[in-house]
């Protein structure tokens, strides 16, 4: 439904993005994410056709957003973060009027309306002036001005953005029913939201794609060679004199659990499989293992990692302890 290809975007001599390619099928919700400067607010500008792209291609439903403009906005909905509504209009009114800008048939018109405000759960404030409305319902009706003339594909630009943690969760579950069948580019800071609700993600670094796929495959080459969580019965200092001895253990941090119960967070070798061996020189020692599991990174963990915004790994050779943690390594 959505296919970038290449597209380049230079302000003089500055890189806005450099060779970005990705796609968004119908039924599919895709996330774009990147640090501020990034690229993001350049693709999206580029998608809804408000920047032309110095080099590439974007097609929305198969029509090109430069060469066949009319026909791809008619396939396209758009939701800015500040969402394009005239206060002193009703919602029922404004979408009517936007409607007409959209050049819905006359005689399909109340339908595609009624549809919007029943899909945006609108009813009960149609006849409000918008500039009464709380900053969630004016969300809202943002997002009913994308959707009255029945778009495949939505752009969707920080719709979460201002919201309080209730009309979020309000504006996720909207998002998530649409994503059924519709394309949706979702773009957003709020990385909890986008885990929740995206298949895949495009992270942007510097104006290029640094990964493009989808969230469990993202997390799961991140989580080769990725921590173990272990919980040991013993004293911590005895439990870290074993760890010491085991090969392929980089470094690993120790905090107490309860009476003579210990958690630990271990940062294998990359590649590295170190369970077995883990459990015989624990069991050796007289200390039961008595949990061992990996900590599969979560999307602000891989966000960190990609993006170059991650804590260094702690050092080998390094020891600190603080608070009843303490971190070694060699």
């Amino acid at each position: 439904m959505l296919e970038v290809t290449a597209v380049t975007k230079l302000y003089g001599r500055a890189t806005g993005v450099r060779d970005v390619s990705f796609g968004v099928a119908p039924g599919e919700i895709v996330g774009l994410l990147g640090p501020n400067g990034a690229g993001k607010t350049t693709i999206m500008r580029v998608v809804t056709g408000f920047l032309t792209a110095t080099a590439g291609t974007v097609k929305v439903a198969g029509f090109d957003v430069v060469d066949q403009p009319l026909q791809a906005r008619r396939h396209l909905g758009y939701l800015p973060e500040q969402p394009p509504v005239y206060p002193d209009m009703t919602v029922a009114s404004y979408l009517d009027f936007v409607a007409q800008v959209r050049e819905v048939p006359a005689r399909e018109r109340r339908a595609r309306i009624g549809s919007a405000i029943e899909q945006l759960d609108l009813s009960s404030v149609s006849g409000r002036l918008i500039g009464n409305l709380s900053k969630g319902y004016r969300q809202r009706v943002g997002l009913a001005q994308a959707l009255v003339h029945d778009p495949p594909l939505l752009v969707l630009d920080e719709p979460s953005s201002s919201l309080d943690p209730g009309q979020t969760v309000e504006m996720r579950n909207i998002v998530r029913r649409l994503g059924e069948t519709r394309a949706v580019l979702l773009s957003s800071h709020i990385l909890a939201e986008v885990e929740r609700i995206c298949a895949r993600v495009v992270i942007l670094k510097q104006g290029r794609v640094v990964a493009a796929d989808r969230m469990d495959r993202l997390t799961r080459l991140l989580a080769v060679g990725t921590k173990l969580r272990i919980q040991v019965r013993g004293k911590r200092r005895d439990v870290d004199s074993v760890l010491a001895k085991v090969p392929k253990l980089e470094s690993w941090e120790l905090e107490d659990a309860g009476e003579d119960v210990v958690v630990g967070h271990l940062h294998p070798s990359s590649g590295a499989d170190i369970r077995e061996t883990l459990f015989f020189r624990l069991a050796e020692a007289g200390y039961p293992l008595l949990e061992v599991r990996p900590e599969v990174p979560g999307l602000e963990s891989v966000f960190m990692e990609l993006t170059g915004g991650a804590m260094p790994a702690h050092k080998p050779g390094k020891s600190a302890s603080r608070s009843g943690v303490e971190v070694r390594g060699r």
